[in-house]
């Protein structure tokens, strides 16, 4: 392998904590909550809507998601200022570096934040490319990672990708890639492990299985 595109929230960025609690703010109207870090794993999936279907045991009504997107993202903004990048993410970025070998980044986040952040946290010299979402909706994760990868110029069978969810790994599966999966993120170890793709429990791992 000679290319890693890196999944940025839940991977490279940790927060979660920020993820459960910006939940945790929307929900409290309703009475549900408040989920701890597990709680919250046990009711996510994607797409997101659908994970807040779960948690209200119903159908979202008419308008009912756009206000719960905005609400979740204006807590997540505040929320997200206090997490900082992920266990080993910086030396792992480093050593693929250091190895002569490049690396990307494939995110679901708005790509103007995602730009600013990677620049707040002093990474943006590692990746070659980083990409974030241009649209208003992201929907699976497949056909950007065919867009990203087609910027590239780069063979699949030479890439593996690493993020914390099944949308990555299908992502992967999607351009002929690798996948590795990591448990930093918000789903469960058992979802992830159902892809049959490796899953490990620190990014250190996921570079060394590369």
């Amino acid at each position: 392998m000679r290319h890693i595109v890196w999944d940025w929230n839940g991977t490279l960025f940790h927060d979660i904590d920020a993820v459960v609690g910006a939940t945790n703010e929307i929900f409290q109207p309703y009475g549900l909550g408040p989920y701890d870090v597990e709680g919250f794993r046990e009711v996510y999936t994607r797409p997101i809507w659908v994970a807040y279907e779960r948690m209200l045991g119903r159908p979202l009504r008419d308008g009912e998601w756009e206000t719960l997107d905005l609400g979740f993202h204006e807590n997540y903004h505040r929320l997200m200022e206090a997490c900082q990048l992920a266990e080993g993410a910086l030396s792992s970025l480093r050593a693929w570096e250091d190895a002569g070998r490049t690396q990307s980044l494939l995110s679901m986040w708005a790509h103007e934040r995602l730009v600013g952040k990677v620049g707040d946290l002093g990474i943006d010299g590692h990746f070659v490319r980083v990409d974030g979402l241009r649209s208003v909706s992201g929907g699976p994760k497949a056909e950007h990672m065919v867009e990203h990868l087609k910027a590239l110029d780069l063979d699949p069978e030479k890439v593996v990708v690493i993020g914390d969810s099944v949308d990555d790994a299908h992502a992967a599966q999607h351009v002929g890639a690798r996948a590795i999966l990591y448990t930093g993120g918000m789903s469960r170890r058992s979802e992830l492990k159902s892809v049959g793709v490796p899953v490990v429990d620190s990014l250190a791992d996921a570079l060394d299985l590369v």
